[in-house]
This record gives C-alpha cells, sequence and structure tokens, in this order.
C-alpha cells in the first residue's frame, strides 16, 4: 500500500491509502464537526445537517442524487458523532470520477426551507424513537451525567426543544463555519487513481473559501455521580458506567484498548466469564473511547432488574482486582493476538480501512499503516498497562442506571 497527501490552496487536504491490488474504491469527506462543536442552541444540528445534504443541491433534486449514486452501484452513506460527520461510499475503480463529483456535490446542500421543516420531523420521530430504546438513552444520558458542562455532553441527536427550535438560518449559518475547506479532509482507499483524485477534488472544490473554525478540547471532568431513570416499558436494567481514560492524542491509548478488552471484551474477557459465561448477565463489556483531550472507558451492563446489584458488585469486583493486582501475561498475548487479528480483517475492505485513516488524520494529522498500528499494540507491556491503570483508575466513574428500578441498590 502507498500513502499519498495532497493539499489544496483553500487548505482542504486529499488524502489515500493507494492498493492496487484491490478491487474496489472507497472515498469519503471527513468533516471535522460533531455534537462537540454545537453552541448552546444548536445541539443536534450536525446530526440535522448531516441528513440535510442527502435533500439535493443547487443542481439536483434528493431523487437525482439517490438515482446517480445507484446508476453507478454505490453504497453511499453518512454518520455523525461526537467530533465527526462522515459522508462516505464505495463503488468500483472505473466510477470513481463520478463518485467523487457527487460527494463534492452533496458536501454544498441547498438547504431548502420546505426540505429542511420535513426532514425536523423525521430528526424529531427519530429521537422520540431513541427514547424508547433504553440503551441508546442510557448512552447519551451516561455521557451528559460523565461529563457535565464539557462540550462532550451533548447529545449527538438534540433533544426535541434543541432541534425543534432549529431555524434554517441557524444551520446556514454552522454550515458556513464549520463546513469549511480547511477543516475538511478527503479519503481514498483501495484502487485509487491519486493523480484524478486531486484533479477532481480541485475541479469541484478548489473555489471554496478558508473559513476559521475552532474547536474547544479541555480535560474531561472527575464525575462520581449516580443518575437513575427509571424507564417503565424496559424489562431489563441496563446500567452505564464511565471513567476516564486516555485522549486521542496520547500514546498510551494503545495500553488502554487492550486493557479494555481484557477487562471487558464481548468475549474471553473478565466480564464475560464472570457474569456472561455463568448466565447472570445478558450483556457486560467495556470499552475504550478516545477523544481530542478526554478519553473514556466505558462498561455496560444488561440483565434482570433483581440481579444487578449483584452483577454490579461482581463487575467492581473485577475492576478493583485489575487494578490491585494486575494483568498476566497471558491475558496481555491473548488480547494483543484479538486486537491484532481484527485490524488485518477489518482492513482487508477498502471502506473498513477508510474510517481509520481518514479520522486518524482529521484528528491528528498524521498517517499510520497497518503495519505500524500491530506494532505499537504488540509494543505495549505489562507496565504500560499498570501506568494507565495507575494514571486512569477504573473504579472512579460515573454511572446511569435505565430500567425498572427506581434507585440502585449498593455500591456504585
Amino acid at each position: 500500500m502507498i500513502f499519498r497527501e495532497h493539499r489544496l490552496a483553500n487548505g482542504l487536504e486529499i488524502i489515500a491509502e493507494c492498493q492496487p491490488a484491490a478491487y474496489s474504491t472507497a472515498l469519503g469527506f471527513f468533516v471535522k464537526t460533531g455534537a462537540r462543536d454545537e453552541a448552546s442552541g444548536l445541539h443536534g444540528v450536525s446530526h440535522f445537517l448531516e441528513h440535510m445534504a442527502f435533500k439535493g443541491t443547487a443542481t439536483r433534486s434528493a431523487a437525482d442524487v439517490n438515482r446517480e449514486f445507484d446508476e453507478i452501484g454505490a453504497l453511499p452513506n453518512a454518520f455523525t458523532s461526537e467530533e465527526d460527520t462522515v459522508y462516505y461510499t464505495a463503488v468500483l475503480p472505473e466510477y470513481q470520477d463520478r463518485a467523487i463529483e457527487l460527494l463534492c456535490d452533496i458536501m454544498c446542500p441547498a438547504l431548502r426551507e420546505d426540505d429542511f421543516e420535513t426532514e425536523k420531523k423525521v430528526i424529531l420521530e427519530e429521537i422520540a424513537k431513541y427514547d424508547d430504546q433504553p440503551p441508546f438513552g442510557a448512552h447519551e444520558k451516561s455521557m451528559a451525567v460523565h461529563f457535565q458542562d464539557h462540550p462532550l455532553a451533548h447529545s449527538i441527536l438534540g433533544s426535541m426543544a434543541s432541534v425543534g427550535a432549529l431555524t434554517p438560518a441557524q444551520m446556514q449559518s454552522y454550515y458556513e463555519q464549520r463546513y469549511a475547506p480547511n477543516n475538511l479532509v478527503v479519503a481514498a482507499t483501495g484502487r485509487v487513481d491519486f493523480e484524478r483524485l486531486v484533479q477532481s477534488v480541485e475541479r469541484y472544490c478548489g473555489t471554496w473559501k478558508e473559513k476559521r473554525a475552532q474547536r474547544s478540547t479541555p480535560k474531561a471532568p472527575t464525575a462520581t455521580s449516580c443518575r437513575v431513570f427509571p424507564n417503565d416499558i424496559a424489562t431489563q436494567q441496563y446500567v452505564v458506567q464511565i471513567a476516564n481514560g486516555p485522549a486521542t492524542e496520547d500514546e498510551d491509548r494503545f495500553a488502554a484498548r487492550i486493557l479494555s478488552a481484557i477487562v471487558g471484551d464481548d468475549s474471553g474477557s473478565r466480564f464475560f466469564w464472570t457474569l456472561i459465561d455463568t448466565g447472570l448477565a445478558e450483556c457486560a463489556v467495556m470499552y475504550s473511547y478516545e477523544f481530542q483531550g478526554a478519553g473514556i472507558y466505558m462498561s455496560l451492563l444488561c440483565g434482570t432488574p433483581e440481579d444487578t446489584e449483584d452483577n454490579l458488585a461482581r463487575m467492581r469486583q473485577a475492576l478493583v482486582d485489575v487494578q490491585t493486582n494486575g494483568v498476566t501475561r497471558e491475558e496481555l498475548a491473548r488480547a494483543q493476538n484479538k486486537i491484532c487479528a481484527h485490524i488485518v480483517l477489518q482492513c482487508e475492505r477498502p471502506i473498513n480501512r477508510l474510517f481509520s485513516l481518514g479520522d486518524h488524520w482529521l484528528q491528528l494529522r498524521e498517517y499510520r499503516s497497518v503495519p505500524q498500528v500491530i506494532q505499537a499494540y504488540q509494543a505495549v507491556t505489562r507496565d504500560d498497562l499498570a501506568d494507565v491503570i495507575a494514571k486512569y483508575p477504573l473504579t472512579s466513574c460515573s454511572t446511569v442506571a435505565v430500567g425498572p428500578l427506581r434507585e440502585l441498590p449498593g455500591p456504585t
């Protein structure tokens, strides 16, 4: 694989991991904007804008956009997170030019008022749908409880009130500020003709005007609060716990990911053998997530309400044990092998590799090949794990419960 990069005069960056033997080409626009970048009164606008990008442009209707992607057999999609909004597609290599032209066009949505009002109803229905699904509600509530006044507390979907109050003018202003070329990355993987890609992006995006798009990246607060949100339609109890961890720019994030796999991977972890294999809980996992300036370990427990107290105690004991006694050599080796195998298997498809490539460059302006990423994981030692545990105690966490219980029994 060959890595290529180019920057347009307006600041828009184009990167590619070219693999001549690949059978497909993946392309994407990575926008450095998400829920954390939304000012008060604009919560949910990033996700709303993602929807509006597919509602048509100055030269295409929504039907035109869908039809033309379909004509080249493309698989277009998009998603919004706390930090990114990503628009992407996968095509056969011969359709690279048409695919990038379509992506460039939808990056300049018309934002028609009629479409805005129609799509607002769709977003409000989506918010209501997730409010009725306890696992999703628990996630967003836990982020809000843990991060408090931090930008990462913002809901990706927004609320019924915030989205309901949004106006087309507010969205237009947000779009013009955040969708600036110097706040974007065009990424490509697979069989990529890089020279043609640069020419196409220059042709369609070269006149876009550079803007000043800033982001606040404060450290995460130390939160140990507990909140219970009763949900009478839920039959199971969901408990989410969040502890602070390494940020995107911290090199010990690799140790944190290995630690989370040892403690809470969905197969073969300490949580698995203690709670899942024994049939005590339906779900007990822990994952590490990194953001700019802050990172977290997020644990999820799901089971019957009457077992919640005992299961939480078992989870806490597993965390205390790893903090006190560390991990074994066998656990470290097993987690490293599992993570590295997963990385290699995922990267066999250009569309999967696209997200790692684009997101990493967007956040750190750095390229790491698959062998370099694997080497970073394989270099982690038990001492590294001990250091990251000492720096970020797993038992110092905030807790959110959603389900039938009115209060959470026992210590959390």
